[in-house]
């Protein structure tokens, strides 16, 4: 019986060892434990790289026409992500950001109960208006390089749209920018080449 143990048990344990030598190298010849970006992401599907290309838009749709379908009940559930730093009601204190009570259409880097803006805020200038906040939502840091602020941003632009709107009913109560008129399509030139004598 012993005998029959001590068999078991070295398999097992020159199994175990195996396995993790294996691991070992594998990950060395995969470099598993390093993370490298390839060149190229995702996969070219043939024949929708061409189109998606050429009559893709250029980013996300204005900020005016994205107000125009925001739902502040929807920005004020995404806002929830600013309450660690930001108070939103009226005479509420400043936290380690400033309150945000009728923030829209306010000069930038004023006001705020004497809240201490970081210089980056300061230079940049102008007012807290519709495409100003839609960009500080994107990235703090892109828009204001040195900016105290750590939050990453917002990546959806509906998100971004729902809690400018839901900032706009907290005071300020600005009248929304009218929508702007959707670009023509392109003419599909080469429906009409391939019909040509």
């Amino acid at each position: 019986m012993d005998k029959r143990f001590n068999t078991i048990a070295g398999w097992a344990f020159a199994g175990g060892i195996a396995v993790i030598g294996f691991s070992i190298l594998s990950s060395s010849y995969f470099h598993a434990d390093q993370n490298e970006r390839p060149e190229k992401m995702g996969y070219a599907i043939a024949g929708v790289a061409a189109e998606a290309g050429a009559g893709a838009p250029a980013g996300p749709e204005p900020i005016a026409n994205r107000l125009a379908q925001a739902d502040a009940a929807k920005g004020e559930a995404t806002f929830g992500k600013c309450k660690a730093c930001h108070t939103i009601d009226q005479g509420a204190p400043n936290g380690i950001g400033p309150n945000l009570y009728g923030v829209v259409g306010e000069a930038m880097a004023t006001g705020r109960g004497g809240f201490a803006f970081s210089d980056a805020l300061k230079g940049k200038g102008g007012k807290w208006d519709f495409a100003n906040l839609d960009e500080w939502l994107t990235s703090p840091k892109k828009f204001a390089d040195g900016t105290k602020m750590s939050f990453a941003g917002l990546a959806d632009p509906m998100d971004r749209a729902n809690v400018i709107a839901y900032l706009n009913s907290k005071g300020s109560n600005l009248p929304l920018p009218a929508p702007e008129a959707a670009a023509a399509p392109a003419a599909d030139t080469s429906a009409e080449a391939s019909e040509a004598p």
